[in-house]
């Protein structure tokens, strides 16, 4: 027996569309490609995605579960540290898995209300990876009530830091190679200057 007959359809079916999105974008990630590239039936998806939007959460989800992946495996000394690491890990993210990181923030493409039988709502996947960096933004300002608050400022200040650079942008206002500065002036905006 393969090793693709041992691996579960679905999960086969999901494994294409993320090597789809990673090769072509979140645009050509269609029903019928992802079949041809699972080895079924272009109807076989449907046994277990009643809509493409379903597949594409599935697909998206996956890219949560990898982002957090990076985010459990950051270390550092303290908390500031580890918002650091963790930013980076999100902006390393977005670069080389550039579809996958597009996709996921796709909530108007993505909203998965009603599709409790795939599991977890997508719009759910985020929320562990944003507790975790609220946690330690209230470490690092020693303010936890408003913690959710600056991190939100933060997720949002490093998601427009991420477009930017993968649209060639910072590149160009700052000069190549100033990457690292730029991050410490945002991670310095929300939680204060490096000690």
């Amino acid at each position: 027996m393969s090793s693709d007959e041992q691996t579960p359809l679905r999960e086969r079916l999901v494994d294409a569309g993320v090597e789809l999105v990673l090769a072509e974008g979140s645009g050509a990630v269609g029903l019928r490609e992802i079949a041809r590239r699972a080895g079924v039936s272009h109807g076989a998806p449907r046994r277990y995605f009643a809509t493409h939007r379903e597949l594409l959460s599935a697909v998206a989800r996956r890219g949560f579960e990898e982002l957090a992946g990076r985010f459990a495996a950051v270390r550092g000394a303290g908390p500031r540290e580890r918002v650091a690491g963790a930013a980076r890990a999100y902006l390393a993210y977005a670069v080389e898995r550039r579809g996958m990181y597009e996709l996921m923030f796709r909530h108007d493409l993505l909203s998965s209300d009603g599709l409790a039988a795939a599991g977890p709502r997508l719009r759910e996947a985020t929320v562990p990876l944003f507790g975790e960096l609220a946690r330690l933004v209230g470490e690092c300002t020693g303010d936890a009530e408003r913690a959710p608050v600056v991190t939100a400022a933060l997720w949002a200040n490093l998601h427009g830091l991420a477009q930017l650079r993968g649209w060639g942008s910072t590149g160009l206002l700052l000069g190549e190679g100033r990457e690292e500065d730029l991050l410490e002036a945002v991670l310095s905006a929300h939680l204060g200057p490096a000690a």
